[in-house]
Order: C-alpha cells, then sequence, then structure tokens
C-alpha cells in the first residue's frame, strides 16, 4: 500500500510538471500527460500504481462524473434533452453496429467478439471529452450537449456490452426478457439509486449551517451511489451521474430561497474542493492511460498496425454514423444542429478510460481479448493524440469559438 501510495504522489508530481509546461507550449494538458505516459513507459519505469478496472471505477471515475454533472443545469438540460437521449442511446447502438459490422467483414472476426467491441468503443468517454472542452474552451449549447451526450452513452453502451458478455463465454443469446430485466436493472437501477442517494445527501446538507459537513456529504454521495449501484448489478456510472445533477440542482445551482439551497459558503466549497478532485483525478488518469499504451505497445499481441489502422477508422465511421443522421433527423426541428456543430459533434467523440475499463473487464477466455484490448488502446491513443491535439484547432476552423472574423465583418 505503501508504495502505491508513493506511486501516486510521484505520478502527481510528474502531472504538475506536465501542467506547467503545457500550459506555457499552450499545449493540451491531457495530450501532454498521455505523451509523457508513453515516454515513461517506453523508459521502462516501474510503478506500482496501474491502470485497472477498479482503479478506474472504485477510484477515478465518481470524482470526475460527479463534478462534471454537479455544474449541469437541468433547465438547460431539458431543452436538449431530447438529442442528447437519442445520441446516447440510439446512437451508441449505431456505433456499436457498425464498427461490428467492419470488424466482420474487414478482419474476419467472429460476431460475439466483433459487436462485444462495437459495444465498448461505442460510447464516448466523459473524462476524455470534458477534459478536451475545457481545454478547447467550448460553452454555450454545444458544449452541453457534447458533455451531457458522453455522461448518459456510456451506461447504455456498458448494457449493450453486459448482454453481449454471455455470448463470449458460450453462454447463448439473451432472451428478450432478461434484456428488459437488464436494462431495467443497469440503467434503471442506477438512475434510481443515484437520485435516492442525492435526494437523501441534499436533505441532510439542509439540515446543517456547516460548509464543511456539505462538502463531505458530497464525497459521501458521489462514491456511495457509485458503490452500492455496482454492489447491486446496476450502473454506477450512472447512478454518480444522477447524484450529481440531483445536489446540483436542488443544492449547488438552487436559488438561495430555496429550502433544500446550501449555504453560500457551503457552494463555494464544494464547487472548489470537487474541482480540485476532478483535476487530480484528471490528471492520474491521462498519465496511467499513457503508461498503459506504452506497456502494450512494448507487449504487443499480434495485432498489426494495418489492423490497428482499421479499427481506429471503423471507430471514426461508428460516431460518424451515430451523428450526421441524428442530426439530419433534427434538422427541421428547434433541437436542430448547424451542420458545423454536427462536424465537431463528429471529431469531439473522444474515447477514453471507459471504453478501455470495459475492455479490461472482458473475461481471461474470451476470444479475441488481446486483440480487442489492444485495438481499445489504439482508438483512445488516436482520440488523445491525434483529435484531443486538433480540437482547438478544428473549433477556430469551424467558426465556433465565438471569436469575430474580419471576412464576418466585411460580409
Amino acid at each position: 500500500m505503501d508504495r502505491v501510495i508513493a506511486s501516486g504522489i510521484e505520478l502527481l508530481g510528474v502531472a504538475m510538471a506536465v501542467a506547467i509546461i503545457a500550459r506555457r507550449l499552450a499545449l493540451p494538458y491531457t495530450v501532454g500527460l498521455v505523451a509523457t505516459g508513453l515516454a515513461l513507459a517506453l523508459a521502462r519505469l516501474k510503478l506500482d500504481l496501474a491502470l485497472t478496472h477498479d482503479v478506474l471505477f472504485e477510484v477515478i471515475l465518481p470524482p470526475l462524473l460527479f463534478e462534471a454533472a454537479l455544474s449541469i443545469p437541468w433547465r438547460e438540460l431539458r431543452r436538449d434533452l431530447a438529442p442528447v437521449l437519442a445520441l446516447s442511446t440510439v446512437g451508441v447502438l449505431i456505433g456499436a453496429g457498425v464498427v461490428a459490422a467492419g470488424l466482420i467483414w474487414g478482419l474476419d472476426w467472429p460476431p460475439a467478439p466483433a459487436f462485444a467491441f462495437g459495444a465498448l468503443i461505442a460510447a464516448t468517454d466523459p473524462i476524455a471529452v470534458i477534459a478536451m472542452l475545457r481545454d478547447a474552451r467550448v460553452e454555450g449549447r454545444l458544449r452541453l450537449v457534447i458533455e451531457s451526450e458522453s455522461l448518459f452513452n456510456d451506461g447504455a453502451a456498458a448494457l449493450l456490452f453486459a448482454l453481449i458478455l454471455p455470448a463470449l463465454g458460450d453462454g447463448g443469446a439473451s432472451t428478450p426478457l432478461s434484456v428488459v430485466a437488464q436494462a431495467l436493472l443497469i440503467g434503471g437501477g442506477g438512475i434510481a439509486i443515484g437520485a435516492a442517494v442525492g435526494a437523501l445527501a441534499i436533505a441532510l446538507a439542509g439540515r446543517t449551517d456547516d460548509h464543511l459537513v456539505e462538502t463531505a456529504l458530497t464525497t459521501v454521495a458521489a462514491y456511495g451511489s457509485f458503490l452500492i449501484a455496482e454492489r447491486i448489478g446496476a450502473s454506477g456510472v450512472l447512478a454518480t451521474v444522477a447524484t450529481g445533477l440531483v445536489m446540483g440542482n436542488l443544492g449547488v445551482l438552487a436559488s438561495g430561497t430555496n429550502r433544500l439551497a446550501l449555504t453560500p459558503q457551503g457552494r463555494q466549497s464544494i464547487v472548489g474542493f470537487w474541482e480540485f478532485a476532478a483535476f487530480v483525478a484528471n490528471s492520474l488518469v491521462f498519465l496511467l492511460i499513457g503508461l498503459a499504451m506504452g506497456d502494450a505497445a512494448t507487449r504487443g499481441a499480434g495485432v498489426g498496425a494495418g489492423a490497428l489502422t482499421v479499427i481506429v477508422a471503423l471507430a471514426l465511421i461508428g460516431r460518424a454514423a451515430t451523428v450526421y443522421p441524428i442530426a439530419l433527423a433534427f434538422a427541421r426541428t428547434r433541437w436542430a444542429f448547424a451542420w458545423r456543430e454536427a462536424h465537431f459533434l463528429w471529431w469531439s467523440g473522444l474515447r477514453g478510460a471507459l471504453a478501455l475499463a470495459l475492455a479490461l473487464a472482458l473475461p481471461p477466455e474470451a476470444p479475441h481479448r488481446d486483440e480487442m484490448i489492444v485495438g481499445a488502446f489504439a482508438v483512445v491513443a488516436f482520440s488523445a493524440l491525434v483529435q484531443g491535439l486538433t480540437a482547438g484547432p478544428a473549433l477556430r476552423a469551424l467558426r465556433l469559438d465565438g471569436k469575430p472574423r474580419a471576412d464576418d465583418a466585411a460580409s
């Protein structure tokens, strides 16, 4: 345990140095972290802290998800709930299907592992996406839609992945009744647990004027909802998101006249605490992703560069098949997107820690397990190093950064 803590502190020190250098060079912080992690792995640095499913799900995800959900106003989310839900449900199914079809026809993968990989890579990752949005300084409705989708679609992807897993172990296909039952447990159960924990925590917080107690209650709620949901087989991700939305809208974002609203000092303390917690978790996870990518590259799994290129291309094609048809479906409604917004919505679909966590959760006997893990790392590497690095220029090229242009003034 001492070595794990020491490794975590060492990585945090490296992350702070990268943050300072990245700010000086005007580079995205997350890109610098991944690149540094890759360099450390290639230098054969040995650490006692590694990127595992348990580290991702039980340590890193709760603060990142909770902090992001805490700042989303329900009134604004409700205005764009239709496209957000379409992207995070129907969009996940379309993206997974396109990737699976490409793997079956292009790389001769069997259907079960192809659809499993399609499911785990279909959802955009809230950790990567939120970090990218902050680096690129995306604001307004576009940020709300992208951020909200990334928070919700991983629940759909996890559900789809869970339904496909039995087929990987020769467990047979799920029946329609079992599919409905699992959907209710994983999705509905996660949301219900999160909402209940959030409401209870905010009610308890309303009984104290101590800002430290209010902050501690948010910590218990964020981790507690995640662990309770995971323990009963529901989605811990959706539970923590629901908890953050409830506590944010009933407490942090609520007006002072609301009897459930937190004290002014409590709001300030909570926002500051969770910004710091998310920054630390974000720093560690991207460094660990870089280290894990370097380890995967040096270890190898019999996957050639050509196959990895196909997998990355399929992930991009699957995202395009998700975004553009849905944008077209809403084109004549009040939820319409400009095409330049749709282009950025496609390019901002980063994959990250969630895809890796699902890949690492594959049973050892699963067919094509090594190929799926290395393929997930390849897609995440492309997301972090290419899409993350070009998100800012893409925003400016699409004229979504809000800055006036000389030709705009002339026209």
